[in-house]
């Protein structure tokens, strides 16, 4: 077994979680129909002839109707990002800030965690091959800051490390990434890290970290606890819990006041450091690979609104997640599961229910509360459904029965006077969604 593949078992320390082994040879997951092989049988000829099913609740196919990502650059704060067909044509010369002799640009990946980041954001198609990146005209920015999470490694001084954290984010930033994805965490409230995340926002990038993961054994700080994680937790970044296979967010994830969104982090079919395909996080969600998608989500929406700023974009994401109440945050799940189509097309005002708008003609809205429990995303109709084919101006004639719903009022008579050609929205998510069983 190579190291490579030994890594693939256990946990990024800092808290990211590479998290568990890929599905046996002929195995279906349990939700997902994804059939791969475990981590040691992934080679550069290995194929997952599926698509990704994080694509379809990610709203894929209405959210490249309109953009994919074209024009924007986002940043892997990883441990590097090896050659593979999927991502060879996205990938720009990055930086390796770990002192191991490895080449300058980022490109080499001894661990696997980077590689698989890079392939859930922009993964391009080829032959044989189901996987693809949920923005795949956007670029990738390598930013290598650890080389992997064994013993040796780590006394050798090339393991994760707060300090190379930091400075990967500033790196980043002062390379145009105005996206940076950083699927690592501490418990530590570090000083250096907070100011790097502020130099991220100062220059236009949002800065989206993993919300860190229950499971740390192999990480430098043991700590299972709920409580903030960072720079998650830190103003200027979105803290992203996972959902698992069932479309909520599990006990796998740190829960805590830094969880801003959840996206899917299990049955991840995403690229590997050998050349071809795998699935990760077969067993249970990892945060590493919710960051990724909402990294993925806020490229998509930085695209198709390159003037806003990245509080804005931010808010996008949080205000049109799917959530049971609509004007309450959860520690468990934070505004709820992402939506990129849905942040799109969103028309800021102050009708909207959820986080405060940083947009000039959004108004406070009520405090949220931390004590919701998970968020289930729902396939079919929801509550909302209505109001939302109305408002994208599907179905004038709705227009009338939007009285009962007056806080939806803005959002409907703004969006009726765009002149951008009109696209059919995804079913039945809505604005704010619903829990399971509702």
């Amino acid at each position: 077994m190579t190291a490579l593949s030994r890594a693939a078992a256990v946990l990024v320390a800092v808290g990211v979680g590479l998290a568990a082994t890929p599905l046996p040879a002929a195995a279906v997951g349990p939700a997902s129909g994804i059939r791969s092989a475990t981590s040691e049988q992934c080679t550069a000829d290995t194929k997952v002839t599926q698509t990704p099913p994080a694509l379809e609740t990610l709203q894929s196919d209405a959210a490249w109707a309109l953009t994919r990502g074209a024009g924007v650059t986002v940043a892997v704060v990883d441990s590097g990002i090896a050659a593979n067909p999927h991502l060879d044509a996205v990938v720009v010369p990055g930086v390796n800030l770990v002192p191991d002799g490895t080449d300058g640009s980022g490109r080499t990946d001894q661990y696997g965690h980077g590689t698989v980041i890079a392939g859930q954001i922009a993964a391009q198609t080829i032959a044989g091959s189901g996987v693809q990146g949920l923005a795949p005209a956007a670029k990738i920015l390598p930013i290598r800051v650890y080389a992997g999470v064994s013993d040796q490694v780590r006394e050798a001084g090339f393991g994760p490390s707060t300090a190379r954290m930091a400075e990967g984010i500033r790196a980043a930033a002062d390379r145009g990434a105005q996206i940076i994805n950083v699927s690592m965490s501490t418990t530590e409230k570090n000083g250096a890290l907070a100011d790097a995340v502020a130099y991220a926002a100062e220059r236009g990038s949002l800065v989206v970290a993993s919300a860190g993961n229950r499971d740390s054994d192999a990480a430098v700080e043991i700590d299972e606890n709920d409580g903030p994680r960072y720079p998650a937790g830190f103003s200027g970044a979105i803290g992203v819990a996972a959902t698992g296979t069932e479309g909520t967010v599990t006990q796998a994830s740190i829960h805590g006041t830094h969880v801003r969104l959840a996206a899917p982090g299990q049955q991840i079919a995403s690229t590997w450091p050998l050349g071809g395909d795998c699935v990760v996080a077969a067993n249970e969600p990892a945060t590493s690979y919710a960051a990724a998608y909402v990294s993925a989500a806020a490229a998509l929406v930085a695209s198709a609104h390159p003037d806003e700023t990245p509080a804005q974009w931010a808010y996008r994401l949080e205000a049109t997640a799917v959530r049971a109440q609509p004007d309450a945050r959860s520690n468990t799940s934070g505004w709820g599961v992402v939506q990129p189509y849905d942040a799109i097309v969103l028309v800021p005002g102050s009708g909207l229910r959820g986080p405060q708008s940083p947009f000039a003609t959004g108004t406070p809205t009520a405090t949220p509360t931390a004590t919701p429990g998970a968020v289930a995303v729902v396939i079919g109709p929801g509550p909302d459904a209505e109001a939302i084919l109305t408002a994208t101006g599907i179905g004038l004639a709705g227009l009338v029965a939007l009285g009962g719903i007056g806080v939806l009022a803005v959002y409907v008579s703004r969006r009726r006077e765009e002149t951008s050609p009109r696209r059919q929205p995804p079913t039945g998510r809505g604005l704010y969604g619903r829990e399971a069983g509702e």
